[in-house]
């Protein structure tokens, strides 16, 4: 699709560094990030904006245990569906806001999302992304026994659920966002990877899992055929070394490079790794660029001047 750019917003947009999240913070930070994404649409593309939603699901699955008493508990693919619509909510509101100021007259809207998985998966054998609040021992073991949860240790801060996070393999929604997109519309779908989905004899049924955001992102990307993809994250560009002194900034790489990297342990699972495996697959798939930078940094990215460039 000619001019198209799909941006993966990061949790940082909304959350940063040192911040407590209260909603007047997220409202805040999300005016910076759509300011950047209004002045990309302002230069004629079409825009696909999905985000992270971490922070947000782990306060929503803390508030349904705290409320179990008194309400109905919520599954995690319910969580990850209000935080949908709670992020989409704040983006959306910024994003109108900032077009307004511009003078632009771009349809905007907020699409709770469903993404595919397998069931048979390898990923839900081993469980290993933590989700929601740290426990004693004690009450680790009793959910762990109780509710069949899989927990991990944390030696500084306790214990903690850990689920699958399968592959995406389908976004459920595809046509909808397809005719927004050619409608000229600005679209937020796939929120915090999608609302995990499967089917179960011949159901659509939630799935306790999360998916990645940019693996969600460059399935997206590709199936909508866009033309970039941009990974928005805490820093200014992709670094060799980052943790060394002596960190070495890429300005541009390939795939070849980037798997190379990758191979020799440069971008760790837990950092950037992730970003780069979700990059190589959309480039994989007929992708023509990917944009890795911070959201200070996007509309200088998308036009070539900052930021990590990776292509075929």
């Amino acid at each position: 699709m000619k001019n198209s750019l799909l941006i993966a917003v990061g949790g940082n947009s909304l959350i940063r560094a040192g911040q407590k999240g209260t909603v007047e913070e997220q409202i805040t930070n999300a005016r910076l990030t759509a300011a950047r994404i209004v002045d990309i649409a302002a230069r004629g593309y079409r825009l696909v904006i999905t985000h992270g939603n971490g922070p947000q699901v782990g306060s929503q699955l803390l508030r349904s245990e705290i409320a179990s008493s008194q309400t109905y508990t919520l599954p995690l693919d319910l969580c990850v569906a209000m935080t949908q619509g709670e992020i989409g909510f704040v983006l959306q509101n910024a994003i109108e806001s900032a077009l307004r100021e511009r003078k632009l007259h771009i349809p905007t809207a907020t699409l709770i999302t469903k993404v595919l998985v397998d069931r048979n998966d390898p990923a839900f054998q081993r469980p290993t992304k933590p989700v929601g609040p740290f426990y004693s021992k004690e009450i680790a073991e009793r959910k762990r026994d109780e509710l069949g949860w899989n927990i991990v240790e944390d030696a500084a801060r306790g214990y903690r659920r850990v689920v699958a996070s399968p592959k995406p393999i389908g976004i459920m929604e595809l046509e909808v966002i397809q005719d927004c997109l050619e409608r000229d519309c600005i679209m937020i779908a796939a929120g915090g990877g999608g609302i995990p989905v499967a089917y179960d004899d011949g159901h659509v049924c939630g799935v306790e899992a999360v998916i990645d955001k940019d693996r969600a992102s460059a399935l997206l990307a590709s199936q909508l055929r866009m033309e970039r993809l941009a990974i928005s994250t805490e820093v200014d560009m992709v670094y060799l070394d980052f943790k060394s002194p002596d960190r070495r900034p890429l300005a541009a790489i390939t795939v070849a490079e980037a798997k190379r990297y990758l191979a020799a342990g440069q971008f760790p699972e837990g950092s950037m790794g992730p970003k780069i495996e979700a990059a190589i697959d959309f480039l994989q798939e007929g992708g023509r660029e990917v944009i890795i930078t911070n959201p200070e940094h996007l509309l200088q990215a998308a036009v070539g001047t900052e930021g990590t460039h990776i292509t075929p």
